[in-house]
């Protein structure tokens, strides 16, 4: 590569850089009260390994974040199934996880529960923090397509 053909990659890159602050400093702005319609939306929570712990803050920090952006106006479901189901484990022990989940649930979230993966596991509702037997659906993965054939959006952080 010649140096003037460097040089002008070098500046495409700041230019790119540059222009995605700026896009940056637009969403710091207030978001007008009717710039997002109600939304529908399903999160899978089946874990993220290796560190499970860091992963379930982070999806809960996405679906706190997604009802602050829309103002409440989303209905969000979260389908946990096979590794995701340690996460109600973890708040069994954990008051920070645990304090999140009821904070999100108050707000409205609907977390939702595989029964086979409970069944795998040997585990009831009661080993579970804050799950309650309506909680418990089939199956995980067919709870998300139910819910997308209802219109829900699926998302998978």
């Amino acid at each position: 590569m010649n140096r003037r053909h460097m040089a002008a990659t070098v500046l495409l890159g700041l230019g790119v850089l540059a222009g995605a602050a700026r896009a940056g400093d637009v969403m710091t702005d207030p978001v007008p009260a009717d710039y997002y319609a109600f939304q529908k939306v399903v999160y899978q929570n089946d874990s993220g390994p290796p560190d499970d712990h860091a992963y379930f803050e982070r999806l809960l920090r996405h679906v706190g974040a997604h009802l602050a952006a829309t103002g409440g106006k989303v209905e969000i479901r979260v389908v946990s199934f096979a590794a995701g189901v340690k996460l109600f484990q973890m708040a069994k022990t954990d008051h920070e996880l645990a304090s999140e989940l009821d904070g999100l649930r108050a707000k409205g979230v609907r977390f939702m529960v595989c029964r086979n993966t409970m069944k795998g596991m040997g585990l009831r509702p009661e080993d579970l923090y804050g799950v309650k037997d309506a909680d418990v659906v089939p199956s995980g993965v067919a709870e998300i397509a139910r819910l997308q054939g209802l219109g829900f959006v699926y998302i998978h952080p």
